[in-house]
């Protein structure tokens, strides 16, 4: 009997990454975190067996989980600081690319070793105020080229819209401006990219525009993946028996079952949600409402509808009611569950 299981129809799921890389010129996968439920030495050599040069992990540490099975270039996307050994260390590496945010790093950065040049992008700061260098401190990359092999610059955008591509294009044509360099930016259509390396670049120029991309390649294809727990336990309940660790009553007459995940595979937890649309504002409330009555809806779907819980995930299992209505299922059985792929923790990866 599994747990937690992950289950991957490889054709259809490498067909959709070879047709997104096909469509984007000079893509750079991306493989951070949890290798977004895949873990990060699958991605990484599906990113070998794709034929790129470069691939982005999101910090200096996993740069060792990926490097054996990807030959090409790797990118470290979290801003190097000097007080972090392992990004210090890395450095060296002639594999590595930093990325660099501030002012004051270029300097340092540049004066680890004075028998080498470190290669780095430079960061521009966007309207998502998270990493960069402001706008106007662009011109420092003149500096920055005499201590730092640069090989381009990295421009971290908001989710795309109208003023994203808007965005996109001021600060690109701003970053250029103050040294001509490579444009890796993210969450555009690899179209609009295009147009900008079209607008940017001097004849006879070679001036690319690389995208990085994550979601859209590893996730991008729903039907290819799959994601199931094991019916660990069930039990027949009458309404008022008690239940669980709180021993809460049983709402009515059913069964409790047990099935594998819980809060160590990720199972109950979720991001925060902006809320931008109106069915996402609905369901938020929808949500709320259940969880200040004392009932929280399950990922688990069982005889054709989501479960409620019978309290909050355990480590490892949970437990969900299943009214006398609908259908119990049977120890053994696998049942689909509903899971945030980049904070999930699978027993078994399956390739169908």
């Amino acid at each position: 009997m599994s747990g937690l299981k992950l289950t991957i129809d490889t054709a259809a799921w490498r067909a959709h990454q070879r047709a997104l890389v096909d469509a984007t010129p000079g893509i750079i996968p991306v493989a951070k975190g949890n290798g977004y439920g895949f873990g990060l030495e699958r991605l990484a050599a599906e990113a070998r067996s794709l034929g790129v040069t470069r691939l982005a992990v999101g910090l200096p540490h996993e740069v060792a989980r990926v490097r054996e099975h990807f030959d090409g270039d790797i990118v470290i996307l979290q801003p190097w600081r000097p007080l972090d050994a392992k990004a210090v260390e890395l450095v060296r590496d002639p594999r590595v690319i930093t990325t660099v945010s501030r002012l004051e790093d270029i300097e340092v950065l540049g004066n680890v070793g004075a028998d080498f040049r470190p290669r780095a992008v430079l960061e521009v700061l966007t309207s998502m105020r998270r990493h960069g260098l402001d706008p106007e401190d662009l011109a420092a990359a003149e500096a920055a080229a005499a201590l730092l092999d640069v090989e381009g610059w990295t421009i971290h955008l908001p989710l795309h819209s109208e003023q994203t591509v808007a965005e996109a294009r001021e600060l690109s044509r701003k970053a250029v401006e103050a040294y001509r360099a490579p444009l890796w930016l993210s969450h555009i259509p690899s179209t609009t990219a295009q147009e900008i390396s079209a607008e940017l670049t001097a004849p006879g120029e070679d001036l690319p525009v690389r995208l990085r991309v994550g979601t859209a390649l590893w996730l991008g294809a729903r039907s290819a993946y799959r994601t199931t727990a094991s019916v660990l336990d069930v039990h027949e309940v009458k309404r008022g028996d008690r239940i669980g660790y709180h021993q809460h009553r049983a709402p009515g007459d059913g069964w409790v079952v047990v099935l594998s995940g819980g809060t160590a595979h990720g199972i109950g937890m979720e991001a925060p949600t902006s809320g931008s649309t109106v069915r996402a504002k609905a369901i938020s409330v929808a949500t709320g409402a259940l969880e200040a009555a004392g009932r929280a809806l399950s990922p688990y779907t069982i005889d054709g509808r989501k479960r409620m819980f019978v309290e909050p995930p355990h480590m490892q299992s949970s437990m969900v009611l299943v009214p006398s209505s609908a259908q119990p299922p049977t120890v053994g059985d696998e049942v689909p569950v509903e899971v945030r792929m980049t904070t999930a923790a699978f027993d078994e990866v399956v390739e169908a």
